[in-house]
Parts: C-alpha cells; sequence; structure tokens
C-alpha cells in the first residue's frame, strides 16, 4: 500500500484526507509542489505555484489543499511535468490538458503564454485519443492509442523530432522512421526522447552528448533514431533520467546507458556500461540521476545519485516499491510518475485483526458482560494474553460470563488484545488500570496511567486521584496528588472535591500541607 505521507509536501493534511488520495504527482525544483486525485474523482494542488504549475487561476502559493475544478471527474491516466514547471495530462477520453511554465510552447497552444489553468490541448490531436504523456525540461511527448507519437515544445536539441531546431509551437507528428510502426510506451530525459514500439524495438532522438540516446556516438539526433545495440532484445519498458537511460527487456533484464557519474547505470563502475538483473519495472526521472528497479519477487533496487551520493551498483532496500526510492533518496524528491494508491481492499494483519473485533461472522467464542456479548476469538486470546492461554487450555466453553468487570471496561481490554491501544475515555480508564492488574498485563496497566494522565483536568482530578489510591496505581496516585497541589485553588471548588471520602480527604490535605500547599 502506497504511503503519501512519505513525501514531505504531504506532511500538513489530516490522515483522513491522505486516505482519500487515489493518485498522486510531487514535482517541482525542490518537490514542493503536488496534485492529488481523490476517491471522489475530485482534483487538488497544493504547494509553492512556481508559473502557476499548480492550475488554479494564479499564481499563489498555498499550503491548504485548493481544488482544480476543470479537472474534478476527467480520471486522469497520465501525468507528466517539466523543470518549468509545466504539467500534461491524459484523461480516460483521451483529452490531453497542459498548464505551467510555456516559455518555449511546451503546452502546445502555439504561444509562449503561462498557462495558469488547465488547457486543452486540441491542435492536430482532436480526432486522437492520448493514453500516454512524458515531459522533457521544457518539452512535452504525447502517445496515441493509435500507436503514434506528437511532440511540442523546446526543440534546441532536435527533441521534437521535427528534423530541425526550432521550437515546436502546437503537437506535431514524429514520423521519418516511426511512419507505419506502433509505439506502445514513450519517456524523456532533460532534451530528449525515446519510444519502445509494439515489436520491441526502441528509439531515441534530441540531446545525446551523454550518449544518453544508446547510439553508439554522442552527436544530437533532430529525428528518432533505432538503437542498434539492442537489435534482437525486446524491449518492453523505457525510462529516461536526467542524462541517461534504462530500458527493460522482456526477459526482464536491464540494459542502462548514458551518463555514470553517480553510477546511475548501476553496472559498478563509472564508465558507461550495461548492467543487467532479473526485473519487471524499472524507474527514473528526468529532474534527477538516481535509478531505480523492481524484481519480479517484489524487492526493490536503487543506484545513482542517492541523497547527493554516488551508488554504483544496484542496492537492495526494504522498500516495496520503486516510488518509495524517490520519495526518500532524489533530489529533488519528486515522484518519478504518477503515483496510483491501490485503492483496492488490501489489509494488512493489524488492520484485519481489528475488523474482525467483535465480529460474530468467524468468533467462536463470546463473552456475556452486562447482559451484552462480545465475539472474540479463542487462538487469538490465547496468543496475546497468558491468562486467556492457561484459562481457555482448561475450558472449551463457547460462552463466558464475567462479572466483576463492566461491559465497557471488558470491550476495551479485549479490544486492546486486537488492537494495541485502548479505546476509552481517562475516567473509564480507571477500571481498565484494575482489570490489567488483575490480569497482570504489564503494558496494558503503563497505558491505562499514560492515559488518564493525558486526561486530567482540575475538574476530574480528584476522581482520577481517588481511583489511583485504590488500584494502588503510585505512580498515578503521585501525578494526579501533584496535579491537585498545583491546581488547589480550582480543584478544591469542583463538585468531586465536596463529595470526597472523608479518609482519603484527610490524608489529603496532611500531605498537601506536608507539600507546603498552604502556606502563604
Amino acid at each position: 500500500m502506497l504511503d503519501v505521507g512519505k513525501w514531505p509536501v504531504f506532511a500538513l493534511l489530516p490522515p483522513e484526507e491522505l486516505r482519500l488520495i487515489r493518485q498522486a504527482c510531487v514535482f517541482g525544483s525542490a518537490a514542493n509542489e503536488a496534485l492529488y486525485v481523490t476517491v471522489n474523482d475530485e482534483v487538488f494542488a497544493l504547494g509553492t505555484n512556481c508559473s502557476g504549475c499548480l492550475g488554479l487561476g494564479d499564481l499563489q502559493s498555498t499550503i491548504e489543499p485548493r481544488r482544480i475544478d476543470v479537472l474534478c471527474g476527467k480520471k486522469i491516466v497520465s501525468l507528466s511535468y517539466g523543470t518549468g514547471p509545466h504539467v500534461v495530462i491524459a484523461t480516460a477520453d483521451g483529452e490531453v490538458f497542459a498548464w505551467g511554465h510555456n516559455g518555449y510552447s511546451q503546452l502546445g497552444n502555439g504561444t509562449t503564454n503561462h498557462g495558469l489553468t488547465p488547457a486543452l490541448v486540441s491542435t492536430n490531436l482532436l480526432s486522437k485519443r492520448v493514453t500516454e504523456v512524458a515531459c522533457g525540461s521544457h518539452h512535452t511527448i504525447a502517445l496515441t492509442t493509435d500507436g503514434e507519437v506528437y511532440a511540442w515544445g523546446y526543440n534546441n536539441s532536435g527533441q521534437v523530432g521535427s528534423g530541425s531546431t526550432a521550437n515546436q509551437p502546437t503537437p506535431r507528428r514524429v514520423s521519418s522512421c516511426l511512419q507505419n510502426k506502433v509505439v506502445v510506451n514513450i519517456a524523456c530525459g532533460q532534451l530528449c526522447s525515446m519510444a519502445v514500439l509494439d515489436n520491441g524495438e526502441i528509439y531515441g532522438w534530441g540531446y545525446n552528448c551523454n550518449g544518453q540516446l544508446g547510439l553508439g556516438n554522442n552527436g544530437n539526433q533532430q529525428t528518432p533514431c533505432r538503437i542498434a545495440a539492442l537489435q534482437g532484445v525486446n524491449i518492453v519498458q523505457v525510462a529516461c533520467g536526467y542524462a541517461h537511460t534504462l530500458a527493460l527487456t522482456d526477459e526482464g533484464f536491464v540494459y542502462a546507458w548514458g551518463a555514470n557519474s553517480y553510477g546511475q547505470l548501476g553496472t559498478g563502475n563509472k564508465s558507461n556500461q550495461i548492467c543487467d538483473r532479473m526485473m519487471v519495472e524499472v524507474a527514473a526521472c528526468h529532474t534527477s540521476h538516481t535509478s531505480a528497479a523492481k524484481t519480479q519477487s517484489g524487492q526493490v533496487l536503487m543506484w545513482g545519485q542517492c541523497r547527493g551520493q554516488a551508488v554504483a551498483s544496484p542496492h537492495l532496500t526494504h522498500f516495496t516499491g520503486t516510488d518509495d526510492v524517490f520519495a526518500c533518496f532524489a533530489t529533488p524528491a519528486v515522484t518519478w510518475h504518477l503515483l496510483s494508491v491501490d485503492g483496492d481492499d488490501y489489509l494488512t494483519v493489524a488492520q484485519s485483526l481489528k475488523k474482525e473485533f467483535d465480529s460474530p461472522e468467524i468468533s467462536d467464542l463470546k463473552f456475556l458482560v452486562d447482559g451484552k456479548c462480545i465475539h472474540v476469538h479463542k487462538a487469538l486470546l490465547k496468543i496475546r494474553c497468558e491468562h486467556f492461554r492457561a484459562l481457555l487450555n482448561e475450558t472449551d466453553e463457547d460462552n463466558i460470563e464475567i462479572h466483576q468487570f463492566s461491559y465497557l471496561v471488558y470491550r476495551a481490554f479485549l479490544e486492546y488484545l486486537y488492537t494495541d491501544t485502548i479505546n476509552l475515555p481517562p475516567e473509564d480508564a480507571i477500571g481498565l488500570l484494575d482489570l490489567a492488574t488483575f490480569y497482570r498485563e504489564t503494558r496494558l496497566k503503563r497505558l491505562c496511567q499514560e492515559t488518564i494522565k493525558r486526561g486530567i483536568s482540575e475538574e476530574n482530578a480528584i476522581t482520577l486521584l481517588s481511583a489511583a489510591v485504590k488500584y494502588e496505581a503510585r505512580d498515578l496516585e503521585e501525578f494526579c496528588f501533584k496535579f491537585c497541589v498545583n491546581h488547589l485553588t480550582a480543584v478544591t471548588q469542583t463538585q468531586a472535591f465536596a463529595d470526597m471520602d472523608h479518609d482519603l480527604l484527610k490524608n489529603f490535605i496532611s500531605k498537601a500541607s506536608r507539600y507546603g500547599a498552604f502556606k502563604n
């Protein structure tokens, strides 16, 4: 389950908001801009809003998420961003929207005016359905359902594949040797573009001074060129870093080429060579020199620039997805593609147990307390509590009556065994404290005391003190006593103080006077 909370830009979002996120993208020169889509298909943006890249219609930065109304309900299927930054998306209907920095016409609208709100990119694309978009630093490419590639924007190195170095103000089909061929995957480096065909061939065009096109030379290419070195190899996915490229074969091998100053080719040295491992996904981002890949068994490897250090050989991480590599190690810590948060019903062990507490469906034991039932599972109780292990090994009963504790307290105790947390107000946690003492549950006793301390107030301090004395919770008694002395005037005016047990009152006054509470 992907945790978008790993990205600092989301750190201020409340947990209930984070839980609603289904897709997200973090971008910007300091990873301080983000877009996300909720379960209701609403789109929100937050961050510094450089060049209007949040699509909110203004240049105001915002720490609170603001809704992008025009994108709500559009169902985003692909999203990419440049370093301007500009942002481009493709929707489920095959439409393309772009906004943000436009100094090089990378928004494809024929102008160089920045776009403050998402605008439909229509020229030459109106009859086309786009399935994937990719952005370089200041250019954009789009892949259609027909397997055609369209490109626009900055073209100083031939990255739009038009045969010239003139900037391309509107989408133009990339043809030459891609004519009549079907492209299935695209990616962009800073100033280059890559395309994978349905037959496993791979083509590159644009800037090539670091050898990132894989052509065996370092001359720029103004039209797509096939990577001959990979002839006979079936490529299924390509990913581009700042100046290096990774390609994945149908057999799970990874090929890498281009710049290697940070070890981003993963060859274990600094020369431009090929590395191979058995993988199912490769990941890189045109804003960084970081590389990552996922193995068939679900392990995630990373190499290249990791928090400023050069890692020259693939390094095994404890992550479950390549996204985490970029969240934790890339500079800037942006996302390498549109994140999809698992919207399925997968639950962790802890979540599954929590869900089954007091659920009659598969429980095999009932506690009857104050005439009410609590449904539990014998195996779990035996695993979690010594008292129940002994008790349930001696009895085959499916119903057990409890008389010495209230329903509220006993239910909280059983829930604690399923969740590791206690769910009671401070006043009721006192009864649980008594139970924890009775069952010799040391950790539970400690948790109860912490809960009670957190909930102490001038109104209930005497009640809590009385309970601490009753259940011989010395640590809590001392804490409550000091609180009462420190708030003496307010505490002595409460109803609880007026109703205080005579002996307890006598002890309290004598101890408080020894404490110097009544000195002027």
